[in-house]
């Protein structure tokens, strides 16, 4: 009896760089669609970029907030929000978070905190990443005189107390009627965004500088040498791209940093206007009184805590998921049940052969 041969199933899963359409030919993939596919897998930075989607939408909508429950973020509440005793009421179904120790809602100002917070750190980080890249760039790619120059100034910028000069420079300003600079810089949420950024941009500085010394001796930038093209061109066609994922990633985990360190200021009395809504202001303000009002604390601490963890997910997901390494790793890490269930289906499947005997 002549025997049928077996043609061997293949039981791991398509490669990421392309699959089969229904006729069984590869289809290729673009580098957004395989990143898309990678960090979708990773169920906690959905969760982050879920809750920092409505973060922004919570901010932007405060002044609707505001409106639809009759409570402005600068409105007392003496009466209402208040007991006999002069102490905050808690949670009830007119003030959602209670009322602060002042009386005012506390809902619509940790909404009118997110606006402030949100603000500072992207304008802050902006500032960090166009500094940062400039300076990055020209360092790394001119090398020599010019990279020791900007090298040594990173490394003075980095050497100082950060957070004392920052308060020494944000009470010179707030303190001053005319602000910094002879009145160029007033004191509020710029001049706060500008001191961040201020002490900040060297640590963008240093990774594109690195990221630039790797991809300047590489073929392609001297194929456009040899073709003619000025160091402007190549710096911006060539060597910007290759810097666009680093700076996308690193720039959702300082927004975080930049968001605790507003908050820090805040909470020392120096960050933003006292008239102004802040998390660390009311933070600030709770701390006197959170062994009777727990609320003042818990909520603004809770919305602090929650977008400093969902920038950090968020930030750890968009980078296992532009390194192919990585992402292979997760990928098997995540599908190996999957995998060694079809290998013992597989394995415990009788052949073709064993059925023909």
């Amino acid at each position: 009896m002549a025997q049928v041969g077996t043609i061997p199933q293949q039981t791991g899963a398509p490669a990421e760089g392309g699959g089969e359409d229904g006729a069984g030919a590869v289809v290729g993939r673009t580098p957004w669609e395989l990143f898309w596919r990678r960090f979708r897998r990773d169920k906690f930075a959905i969760g982050g970029a879920i809750f920092i989607i409505l973060l922004v939408l919570m901010a932007i909508c405060a002044p609707l907030i505001s409106h639809l429950t009759g409570h402005g973020p600068d409105e007392l509440f003496p009466f209402t929000g208040l007991d006999q005793y002069g102490l905050p009421l808690g949670p009830s179904k007119h003030f959602w978070f209670g009322v602060d120790s002042q009386g005012h809602d506390l809902f619509v100002r940790v909404m009118y905190g997110a606006r402030t917070s949100l603000f500072v750190a992207l304008f802050a980080t902006g500032l960090e990443v166009v500094v940062g890249t400039i300076l990055g760039v020209a360092a790394g790619f001119y090398r020599g005189k010019v990279d020791t120059v900007i090298s040594r100034i990173m490394d003075i910028v980095l050497s100082l107390p950060v957070l004392l000069l920052a308060l020494g420079l944000v009470s010179a300003c707030g303190f001053s009627n005319n602000g910094c600079l002879g009145g160029l810089i007033k004191p509020g949420l710029l001049l706060v965004s500008y001191v961040i950024g201020l002490f900040s941009w060297p640590y963008i500085a240093r990774i594109v500088r690195g990221q630039v010394l790797s991809v300047r001796e590489k073929e392609f930038i001297e194929a456009a040498r040899a073709g003619g093209a000025g160091d402007f061109r190549i710096m911006w066609r060539e060597v910007m791209p290759n810097l666009v994922a680093p700076l996308v990633v690193y720039s959702t985990l300082i927004i975080p940093t930049n968001v605790l360190f507003e908050a820090t200021l805040s909470y020392l009395g120096i960050g933003v206007p006292a008239t102004t809504p802040s998390w660390g202001g009311q933070l600030s303000d709770a701390s006197q009184i959170f062994n009777v009002a727990w609320w003042t604390m818990f909520f603004p601490g809770m919305f602090l805590l929650g977008t400093t963890l969902a920038f950090n997910m968020v930030g750890d997901g968009m980078r296992d998921a532009l390194d192919p390494k990585t992402a292979a790793l997760s990928y098997k890490k995540q599908s190996g049940r999957k995998q060694r269930k079809r290998a013992e289906a597989a394995a415990v499947e009788p052949t073709a052969t064993q059925a023909a005997a």
